[in-house]
């Protein structure tokens, strides 16, 4: 299942490199904010449908630089985590997490009109699974809360420190198909965090006894 995501959103973004049509692409299939508010933003025009844009915007990337480290870190983390909780519930954490993340960079700008592009947000859920999954590290409980939940909260708040940082250093320098969308990494790495431990349960969850 990783490697054939990793394929077609190479395929997708070999042909619009190719053809030259990286940037109409990132007006009619990445994900603008206002179409969520206002779906007749794009009218006359062959634009995906809003609610699609979230899976849409992860086949589209703005160079070779981009696409290679999110493929590269799909495939490192992604066929580790796939050992873990399948085909199936890896493709539901990778599809979960693009909405997840085109939701978070929504919400802090609502109106925004500049189109996200990549697939970074979708893999920052599998990345977080993969935190999970094989983090060495021993975490102990803090009064009522578990280890499990301090754990999460650890993770969470190193990844948003992170991404914070980066904004912070990238801020205002690289154009807009260029910019990095934080909020969407940070929403794709918390659906990781909260799906992991339902996804495992259904991978492993016992089959039905028959009745005797």
């Amino acid at each position: 299942m990783t490697n054939g995501i990793a394929a077609i959103t190479f395929v997708a973004f070999l042909l619009l490199d190719l053809t030259g049509r990286t940037d109409d692409a990132a007006i009619i299939g990445g994900f603008i904010p206002a179409r969520i508010a206002d779906p007749a933003l794009l009218d006359g025009m062959a634009a995906v449908p809003a609610w699609l844009t979230p899976l849409s915007c992860t086949l589209i990337h703005a160079g070779w630089l981009h696409i290679g480290f999110n493929l590269l870190m799909l495939v490192f983390c992604g066929r580790q985590v796939e050992q873990v909780l399948g085909k199936g519930g890896t493709l539901c954490l990778y599809l979960t997490g693009a909405y997840g993340a085109c939701a978070a960079q929504w919400a802090i700008d609502p109106g925004s009109t500049n189109p996200m592009v990549g697939a970074s947000g979708a893999i920052s859920a599998i990345m977080a699974t993969y935190a999970l999954l094989y983090s060495q590290q021993t975490v102990r409980s803090i009064g009522p809360i578990s280890a499990n939940i301090v754990r999460l909260l650890w993770l969470a708040a190193a990844w948003i420190g992170l991404q914070l940082m980066i904004g912070i250093a990238t801020a205002g320098g690289m154009g807009q198909l260029g910019q990095i969308a934080i909020a969407a990494h940070i929403g794709g790495f918390l659906v990781g965090l909260v799906l992991t431990r339902p996804l495992l349960r259904w991978r492993f969850r016992k089959p039905p006894q028959p009745l005797n």
